[in-house]
């Protein structure tokens, strides 16, 4: 048995001597390493924060002390000593989440992993606890993987540091790419003054003492008329200098809160110190610890995209991924497509934030180094500086995760549609993603977009739609345009049989009309970009059972096609299937083009339901929310029999009009 395993609750930590916390330390990354090599996950993150989550749960009583992870990816050691050592299912379906989970565990808080939201969460919860006289009770927020670029972060520091009694302690765990040049002679002597002359300085600040003496003094000073108020100045001035060529700190004591560091977060006893000193302050402290991603893990720390922030499935003797696959995935098209396009057009500037190379904008930024820029994850100055980009002559081209897309939708609104900015938006990982769980799915990017006036959507059904559907969005320059895929493997071709003269493209006609002498069909499916192979499978189990259909890819899904709605006349029942929400989805907008254009053929909406879909494949979360050919086929055959609300028009309209007649008669008679 490992020290690991008998390790069951935080509280065992508290009795462990040195040599015994060492050797846990070894034993947790042995186990992360063995695990997430077998499940994939967020690896390197998880080894930069050993001693740092060791420290924490040592110094502060989890769950009684709340610990919020920012972001959540670089929980897995907290998992592991709040109980929790099953990794053999990590972020599967039925098996441990990848970010922290409330249904999993007391000790975790935040749920949702979109950055920069621990600090509101810690300003949140400690006035909480003060208001309700819980004064006993800390708040420590530990944010890092880049967070701290984010604004929202920033707005909480402004608002926890006006309260200097508040019991919050931020960890800021920097593990940041740029800090890595900082090795060698220079940087060691750094930490050695820092290891021997900070720590002590960092203790008698944070001792309530000091804070004491200084406001008499102060006190003193101030009510000792004008030569004591100039003597304060200089002494305070003086100090101020001294400190900042010391340890630069003034970003955080400028907004009035102590700052503790920069500490080793590699080394448990100084880590311990530091968050000791910080609980005991009593108020607001910034804790700043160094740390390095995928630390005691040599492929990851030579890994020079990412030092395995995440991966999949690797061989852990050498951090080689067990399969590889040759197929292009969609972030490929996109890669190569819009790096061919700046070389094309000078006005064409890449955005993102904190995703260059998720996103696929390395290989521009290696043509076109100036053309692209990486605001961090601050996805609402993104989109604000893209219309700013626009009036400017550029045409900015923002790509983002479609999860994230959420925290600037204002921004897209009101400074980019408002104005008519010729800004196009590309959103990576829309609908299912899968295993990240319920804040990272892309499923909610349809019905918040189709109620922005102007904007344009195009959903791509394969590589060479996507290629055109990206030319054409980049070509737009009196409107937003948005361009939506799904994560994974580019599936394979799909030609149409014909292309209608507003742009969309028929896929597949099968089986006869029903009415003889006329186009009409029982049944018009409305595919939604990568749900194109879906859609056509749902043909094809409908022809089986003597059903025609026609299936048609819009293209762009916003606005709605006029010939949508004259192809909705000609059929029974029109089925719309898309991977996003169904509330105020695609669908649900085709159905109110049609009512305002007075066709009353019956329509079905096929997507997401509204609510948090757990972590699983997308396979598996298709199947569980009833999206696969097979149960959409089913329902669209009950509807055309008429066993299923929504009811399918009847196939003899003379009979229809029959009825429609004899109601009404009965209507006037009554």
């Amino acid at each position: 048995m490992t020290l690991l395993e008998t390790i069951k609750s935080p509280a065992d930590l508290k009795g462990l001597d040195a040599a015994a916390l060492e050797q846990l330390a070894a034993d947790i990354r042995s186990f992360l390493i063995t695990h997430v090599a077998a499940t994939g996950g967020h690896l390197g993150p998880n080894l930069g924060v050993v001693e740092l989550t060791l420290a924490l749960h040592r110094v502060f009583d989890s769950p009684r002390d709340s610990i919020v992870f920012d972001t959540g990816h670089q929980s897995y050691v907290h998992k592991l000593v709040t109980g929790r050592q099953d990794f053999s299912t990590l972020r599967q379906q039925g098996g441990l989440a990848g970010y922290p989970d409330r249904g999993e565990s007391e000790h975790d808080i935040v749920e949702s992993s979109h950055a920069s939201s621990s600090m509101s969460w810690a300003d949140g919860i400690s006035r909480g606890y003060q208001m309700t006289g819980q004064h006993d009770r800390h708040t420590v927020a530990v944010i890092g993987d880049g967070a701290l670029t984010g604004g929202m972060a920033w707005e909480a520091v402004n608002n926890i540091a006006s309260d200097k009694n508040r019991k919050v302690v931020i960890v800021v765990n920097d593990n940041g790419r740029s800090y890595a040049p900082t090795v060698g002679g220079f940087a060691n002597r750094l930490q050695e003054l820092q290891a021997s002359v900070q720590q002590g300085v960092d203790a008698v600040r944070t001792d309530r003492r000091y804070e004491q003496t200084m406001d008499k003094v102060k006190g003193l000073l101030q009510e000792s008329g004008h030569l004591g108020s100039a003597v304060y100045r200089g002494l305070h001035g003086m100090k101020q200098g001294i400190k900042d060529v010391v340890v630069q700190q003034g970003i955080f004591e400028d907004l009035g809160m102590k700052y503790v560091g920069p500490i080793d977060g590699h080394d448990l006893d100084a880590m311990e110190q530091a968050l000791s000193n910080a609980k005991n302050f009593g108020g607001p402290v910034i804790v700043h610890a160094i740390t390095e991603k995928g630390h005691g893990y040599l492929p990851a720390r030579l890994d020079e995209n990412d030092q395995f922030h995440s991966v999949p499935v690797i061989d852990p003797s050498t951090g080689k991924p067990t399969a590889t696959s040759s197929s292009r995935t969609w972030t490929h098209v996109f890669r190569d497509e819009i790096a061919a396009i700046a070389d094309e057009r000078e006005d064409i500037v890449g955005i993102t934030g904190a995703m260059l190379i998720p996103m696929g904008l390395q290989k521009m930024q290696l043509a076109h180094p100036d053309r692209v820029v990486d605001v961090g994850i601050a996805e609402q100055h993104a989109l604000t500086m893209a219309a700013g980009m626009a009036f400017g002559g550029l045409h900015p081209v923002v790509g983002l995760y479609a999860t994230f897309l959420n925290r600037g939708f204002d921004q897209l609104l009101m400074d980019v549609a408002l104005h008519k900015a010729g800004v196009t938006v590309v959103l990576d990982r829309a609908g299912v993603t899968g295993p990240d769980g319920p804040s990272h799915h892309g499923m909610w990017d349809l019905a918040l977009l189709q109620i922005i006036p102007g904007l344009h959507l195009a959903a791509p059904r394969d590589e060479a739609t996507m290629v055109e559907e990206l030319r054409e969005a980049a070509a737009v320059e009196d409107a937003p345009t948005v361009v939506r895929y799904p994560k994974g493997t580019v599936g394979a071709p799909s030609p149409a049989l014909e292309r209608l003269p507003d742009g969309v493209d028929v896929l597949v006609r099968n089986g006869d009309p029903t009415e003889p002498g006329t186009d009409r069909r029982d049944v018009l499916i409305v595919s939604v970009g990568a749900m194109c192979d879906i859609s056509q499978d749902v043909s094809e189990r409908l022809a089986a059972h003597g059903v025609s259909s026609t299936v048609v890819d819009p293209r762009w899904v916003l606005p709605v096609a006029t010939s949508v709605v004259e192809l909705a006349a000609q059929h029974r029942i029109v089925v719309v299937i898309e991977d996003g929400v169904r509330a105020g989805g695609i669908g649900s907008l085709i159905r109110q083009e049609m009512r305002s254009a007075g066709v009353d053929t019956a329509l079905n909406e096929v997507g997401l339901p509204t609510e948090f879909l757990a972590h699983a494949s997308r396979e598996q979360i298709l199947e569980r929310t009833g999206l696969t050919a097979q149960r959409i086929a089913q329902n669209t055959l009950s509807s055309v029999l008429g066993t299923r609300v929504p009811y399918a028009r009847p196939a003899d309209e003379e009979k229809v009009r029959a009825t429609q007649t004899s109601q009404m008669r009965r209507v006037d008679g009554a």
